[in-house]
């Protein structure tokens, strides 16, 4: 019996001996995080306005924590290839990505098949801010407002208008504003903003639901005309450019966002570590002000913000996508 319990005594002493040689390193190695360079994915192609702000702040996070951060470009499949690449990744807060309103909220109500599910393979990090999209027509249209214009779509119907591509946030602008004006409009995808634009410029497209950045210097030379943005306020780029809402479609709001995910299951100290640097670098003067000259809101939040309109904005866009029965291979 006594050699018995000394047995049992000992070997729990060995366990926790082992289990604190097991968590004592771990907990070092948070406490001493980033002790490599961080690895950013950004699941868009280069050159964009995702990879502006990735590169900007990543630049200033690199300097605040002392080791740099790699911007990796992954895109496809409206973003689900890079942000799979950030699910599968290790915990450990040297693998992040560029989380948006299309791949953590709107892409699994749209893809019949997905290989991540945002609501649990990814840990909030912070927010980064907001896009705009903007309801552009050709100044050859005989329309100056929202309101002029769902009076033209009523009196012909099927009007085509162009986006960046099916399944983006701006196809989802467009089926939100016809939901909310008994509209019809005939939708064509383009592969990106610029052959859309380009349409628009040679008098082949009429209508846009486009990206601000993409379309503001063509906006601010008189070439297309912005009837509004879709969001619940004006943008800094168009200020004298009304809200959906302001313009008379009562509660329109599609607020493009993004933001920093890691994968699931990080620690606590190192998502604390990683939000700090994030928060700090959007504070920037210099840094603000450039992306706001792009066209980009920049915005940071806590880990915890970003994670609660993350599940807000899966039910709210599902919602809006079945009724628009949007649907992509």
């Amino acid at each position: 019996m006594i050699a018995s319990s000394f047995r049992r005594r000992a070997g729990l002493a060995t366990v926790l001996a082992v289990t604190g040689l097991l968590t004592l390193p771990a907990l070092a190695q948070d406490a001493h995080y980033p002790a490599k360079p961080i690895r950013f994915i950004v699941p868009y192609l280069p050159g964009g306005t995702t990879d502006l702000v990735a590169r900007s702040v990543g630049q200033r996070v690199a300097e605040k924590l002392g080791q740099p951060v790699i911007i990796d470009n992954k895109p496809g499949a409206g973003g689900n290839i890079g942000m799979d690449a950030v699910a599968k990744a290790a915990p450990d807060g040297y693998t992040i990505g560029f989380g948006a309103i299309s791949t953590n909220a709107l892409n699994p109500h749209l893809y019949k098949s997905m290989a991540f599910d945002p609501r649990k393979d990814f840990s909030a990090i912070s927010l980064l801010g907001h896009s705009t999209i903007v309801l552009e027509v050709s100044p050859a249209l005989p329309v100056k407002t929202v309101a002029e214009f769902v009076s033209y779509v009523k009196q012909k119907p099927g009007l085509t208008y162009g986006t960046a591509g099916a399944g983006t946030s701006m196809h989802l602008a467009a089926a939100m504003f016809e939901q909310m004006t008994q509209t019809s409009l005939t939708h064509v995808p383009y592969k990106g903003s610029g052959p859309g634009i380009n349409d628009m410029l040679g008098g082949h497209l009429p209508v846009m639901f486009d990206n601000l950045p993409a379309s503001l210097p063509h906006i601010k030379s008189g070439k297309l005309r912005a009837l509004a943005v879709a969001g619940k306020t004006r943008s800094p780029s168009l200020p004298d450019v009304p809200t959906m809402a302001e313009a008379g479609i009562a509660g329109y709001d599609v607020d493009p966002w993004f933001g920093v995910f890691g994968p699931a299951g990080m620690p606590r100290a190192v998502v604390q570590a990683l939000n700090e640097a994030f928060v700090e670098a959007l504070a920037q003067p210099a840094i603000k002000d450039k992306l706001i000259q792009a066209g980009f809101s920049p915005r940071s939040s806590s880990a915890e913000s970003l994670g609660a309109l993350a599940a807000s904005e899966y039910e709210r866009l599902g919602k809006v996508a079945r009724a628009a029965k949007m649907s992509l291979e």
